[in-house]
C-alpha cells in the first residue's frame, strides 16, 4: 500500500515593503525596477527620496508576492552595483505612513457628509471648487483605504497615492 503524501503547502501572497539605499545615479531606478519584472513581481508603489547625503537615495518598494520568491529578488537587488543595501521591512517594528489627494464631485448639499467623513479621518479640506472638493489625508495605508471605500458613494473623480513610506523604529537601519 502507497502511503499519501499531503500536497505541499502554498506559501499565501502577501504585500511587500522593501527599502533599498542607492547611490544617486542615473539608471539605478531601471535596473532595480527590471529585477522585480523579470521575476514577475508587479511593483504596486515605488517612493524615490534623497538621503541624508545628496550622494545617496532611498527607494521604498510595495509589491505583492510570495515571500521565498521575495528573498531571491532582494538578494538580486543587493548585488546591483549602485544598491547600498535592500531590506525587506514585511513584518518588522517599522513606522509607515503614506498620503492621499482624493478629489470628489461635491455640490454644496453632498458637502457635509464628506466633511464628516472627512473629519472623522482627521483628513483636511485642501481644495474647495464650486462643485469640488479636494480632501487629503496621511496616514497608514489601512486607514486611507477605509477612507476612500466611505467616499466612494459620492463620486470620486481622481485619486491620487503616494505609496507607503516607512522607517524602521529605534537604531536599526531602513
Amino acid at each position: 500500500m502507497t502511503a499519501v503524501r499531503p500536497a505541499p503547502a502554498v506559501e499565501p501572497i502577501g504585500t511587500h515593503a522593501i527599502s533599498v539605499f542607492v547611490n544617486n545615479k542615473p539608471g539605478v531606478l531601471v535596473r532595480v525596477a527590471l529585477v522585480f519584472a523579470r521575476r514577475g513581481f508587479n511593483i504596486e508603489s515605488l517612493v524615490v527620496s534623497p538621503g541624508v547625503e545628496d550622494r545617496f537615495s532611498r527607494m521604498t518598494i510595495t509589491c505583492s508576492g510570495r515571500k521565498e520568491d521575495l528573498d531571491q529578488v532582494v538578494k538580486q537587488v543587493a548585488k546591483l552595483v549602485d544598491v547600498v543595501h535592500a531590506i525587506d521591512h514585511t513584518g518588522d517594528d517599522s513606522y509607515e505612513t503614506e498620503i492621499a489627494l482624493v478629489k470628489l464631485f461635491a455640490p454644496l448639499d453632498q458637502r457635509t457628509p464628506i466633511l464628516q467623513v472627512a473629519e472623522h479621518f482627521k483628513a483636511k479640506a485642501v481644495d474647495y471648487g464650486s462643485d469640488s472638493l479636494i480632501l487629503q489625508i496621511h496616514g497608514p495605508s489601512e486607514k486611507l483605504d477605509a477612507f476612500i471605500d466611505l467616499l466612494r458613494p459620492f463620486k470620486l473623480s481622481e485619486l491620487v497615492r503616494s505609496g507607503k513610506l516607512l522607517m524602521a523604529r529605534g537604531a536599526r537601519v531602513t
